[in-house]
């Protein structure tokens, strides 16, 4: 890959993760590493151009028929993939299938842009990334794989410590809060050749451990907000992405997140 080359417009796919959850703005809404991301590459080049199609809760199969062709039709110069996530935290999953899908995706993707990044997602520790580890490593070595066929950079952010540490985590327990997305900002622009900015694997202090009270009601408030609804719209088929649009649907000017 080419390093520090200059990128005139950037389209960004995927799902909650890319979208920005949980990143809060002021005004509502969510930022995000590519946002972030978007922000920085746009103060080095006038006219920077970018979308950004991700929306919450999206399978792979679903990013495949929504976002890809969109996107390829833009021929922006950086495109991101990242998906599959969603699909193999389900109790069943064919990663096979997974695979395949992320395949065509990139096959779509790879021939209109000049640099494809695709992902090994970060896992916040604890039982759940534990139970689903198996899974989540058999695609991220086949997301090498393809990577290496499509000439693909792969950002590592599996691998890293800090992006493990549940301090980096919103209290839904499945999306990076504020600080976690501008680590990944920081990774990908590394990982773009450009000069650090900060040291985005930097581990945290060493963490104070809440008491029994504070750590039953953090539980039983994660529960009730955020367990329960995801437990319903697992059983009856519902999204949180359903009936959303893309909050960057198309390839324009960047302006930063609140502007428009």
């Amino acid at each position: 890959m080419q390093t520090n080359i200059t990128y005139t417009s950037f389209a960004a796919l995927g799902d909650s993760f890319t979208e920005g959850m949980s990143d809060e703005l002021p005004g509502g809404g969510y930022r995000g590493w590519a946002d972030l991301l978007a922000g920085r590459l746009a103060a080095r080049t006038p006219g920077f151009r970018y979308a950004n199609l991700a929306v919450r809760g999206k399978l792979i199969g679903q990013i495949v028929d929504e976002q890809t062709g969109p996107a390829a039709a833009m021929g922006a110069d950086l495109v991101t993939l990242v998906g599959g996530l969603n699909d193999v935290l389900r109790p069943k999953c064919d990663v096979g299938r997974v695979c395949a899908l992320l395949e065509e995706a990139a096959e779509r993707l790879a021939p209109s842009c000049k640099q494809l990044v695709l992902m090994r997602s970060p896992g916040r520790r604890g039982p759940v990334l534990a139970r689903f580890q198996p899974r989540m490593e058999q695609l991220f070595s086949f997301i090498d794989e393809l990577a290496g066929r499509h000439d693909a950079t792969v950002v590592d952010l599996y691998a890293s410590e800090a992006l493990g540490d549940p301090r980096l985590w919103a209290d839904d327990r499945l999306h990076l809060n504020a600080e976690g997305h501008r680590r990944v900002a920081e990774a990908v622009w590394q990982a773009l050749g450009h000069e650090p900015e900060a040291d985005w694997n930097a581990p945290l202090p060493p963490p104070v451990r809440p008491g029994w009270v504070a750590r039953r009601t953090s539980d039983a408030r994660f529960a009730r907000e955020h367990l329960g609804p995801w437990i319903v719209r697992r059983l009856t088929g519902r999204s949180s992405g359903d009936g959303r649009v893309p909050k960057r649907a198309e390839l324009l000017p960047y302006r930063a997140p609140g502007e428009g």
